[in-house]
């Protein structure tokens, strides 16, 4: 695990005191872990729908499908 350092301001602490309170956290090191993880979850590539992904899965397998170009397999999937 890696330790730091970091430095914040006063509203920056209670929001930590805040979330780590709401969540029933040790400290505030978790509570900087749940927001990472949150963060990552909401905004660093999220994963594909479940739909999504069944979806593509249909279309890949359907041979007869062939698409001159992207706008064309996006207009499938979408009408789907």
């Amino acid at each position: 695990m890696v330790q730091a350092v970091i430095n914040i301001n006063e509203n920056e602490d209670r929001v930590l005191n805040i979330i780590k309170g709401k969540f029933g956290l040790k400290n505030k090191s978790e509570a900087v872990n749940l927001v990472i993880e949150k963060y990552e979850e909401e905004f660093l590539e999220p994963e594909l729908k479940p739909e999504y992904v069944e979806k593509l899965k249909r279309i890949e397998k359907e041979e007869s499908n062939k698409f001159k170009d992207i706008k064309e397999l996006r207009r499938i999937i979408e009408e789907e």
